[in-house]
């Protein structure tokens, strides 16, 4: 059984932030749309709360699983969690999104305790501009990318975010820096989420002009139906992916995702926070599993597009 929705999209992947908190402090950070306050009413999920979650999911045809934060290495149990959840049967991938600082050293274990892929948040090379947009040091970065590749994850993706008048003219590198480490670069669009509105005007490009050099030097091009119908151009030696926000209606129209927020709420909508769900007081109350599937029709219900009007 396949959920849907009044507009015929079927529900196939969890993105579930295991936290809310980072060692970076990145100034484009959107947090996966959370608006909560820091400090969480009900704390943080159990791994056995997100296992069991998972678990749920996984009976109404949720195959693909995303752990993201916040930075989800900063949990001390993360190998558990992930363990937990790739022991899931029904489950065919499971990733993780990451600033990639403390990945260098878990890297291995958690690709053998079940993690089949990995993206890392990567904004430039280049030390000072990274410093200056994280608080970070980008040779730990590095390491943890470097990391991940030994340890096999399939694919490595390289999440860079474009930010105009910043790391704009820095593509070409990324792309050559993807090459030799045998990654797939992600560009970006910025998002209009958890950001001033003076904060989108100075640093939001359209990534149209990227799309334009990449299709002449591509070898072919797809799209993927499942991924907001994103464009992914082969290029000779490495493959770039570009990522359009909600303003273009692609993003919406071929939407596939539930998330869940690091204190337990099911959250159908990017964009939005009036309309969650909350899943982790009915479990913690002692739901069983029919009523926790009843939660998740009930936010599958609540997903529409965000820009169908």
């Amino acid at each position: 059984m396949v959920l849907k929705d009044e507009c015929g999209r079927p529900l196939l992947n969890l993105r579930i932030a295991v936290t809310k908190t980072c060692d970076l402090n990145c100034s484009y950070c959107h947090g996966e749309g959370d608006e909560s306050p820091t400090e969480l009413c009900h704390g943080e999920m159990t791994s056995n709360e997100i296992v069991r979650i998972v678990r749920v999911a996984v009976t109404l045809g949720i195959s693909k699983v995303k752990l993201t934060g916040g930075e989800p290495l900063m949990r001390k149990d993360i190998v558990e969690i992930v363990r937990g959840i790739a022991s899931t049967p029904g489950l065919t991938d499971l990733s993780m999104t990451s600033n990639g600082t403390l990945l260098a050293p878990l890297a291995q274990e958690l690709h053998s305790s079940g993690l089949n892929r990995v993206n890392v948040s990567l904004p430039t090379l280049d030390a000072d501009v990274y410093h200056k947009l994280t608080g970070g040091q980008v040779q730990h970065a590095l390491a943890g990318v470097r990391a991940a590749v030994d340890a096999g994850f399939c694919p490595v993706k390289l999440n860079m975010l474009i930010l105009k008048g910043t790391n704009d003219a820095s593509v070409p590198e990324m792309i050559r820096f993807a090459e030799t480490t045998g990654a797939i670069l992600q560009l970006i669009e910025l998002e209009p989420i958890n950001v001033s509105s003076e904060f989108y005007s100075m640093y939001h490009k359209s990534l149209d002009a990227y799309e334009t050099v990449l299709k002449e030097k591509a070898v072919k091009v797809e799209s993927r139906p499942y991924m907001h119908n994103r464009r992914v151009y082969h290029l000779p030696r490495t493959r770039v992916e570009v990522v359009h926000p909600i303003e273009n209606t692609e993003f919406c129209l071929h939407c596939t995702r539930l998330r869940v927020t690091s204190d337990g709420k099911l959250k159908p909508c990017l964009m939005k926070n009036d309309n969650l769900v909350d899943i982790l007081t009915p479990l913690r109350k002692g739901a069983n599993d029919e009523q926790l599937v009843e939660l998740f029709k009930l936010a599958n219900q609540k997903r529409q597009p965000y820009n169908r009007n």
